[in-house]
């Protein structure tokens, strides 16, 4: 699917500054749960476009979804 070649693309070059293991370890959590973070990416441009910048976005994003995030990292 195109959308999770974007999505991957993206997420790469964010964890550039991470550890190689950290690094797979969420490539491999994008490509097991593709739904859950096109739903984080959606919250994401919902609240920038309503004027919130990016890194407030990013996180209250990832703080209201910090339980499901640390599942999903957790497996």
């Amino acid at each position: 699917m195109l959308g999770n070649f974007f999505m991957k693309m993206m997420l790469q070059r964010q964890l550039k500054n991470l550890p190689k293991d950290a690094q797979e370890k969420m490539m491999r959590a994008l490509d097991e749960h593709p739904e859950f973070f096109k739903k984080i990416i959606d919250e994401i441009t919902k609240k920038t476009k309503s004027g919130v910048s990016q890194m407030a976005a990013v996180q209250q994003v990832m703080m209201a979804n910090k339980a499901e995030l640390q599942k999903i990292l957790s497996q």
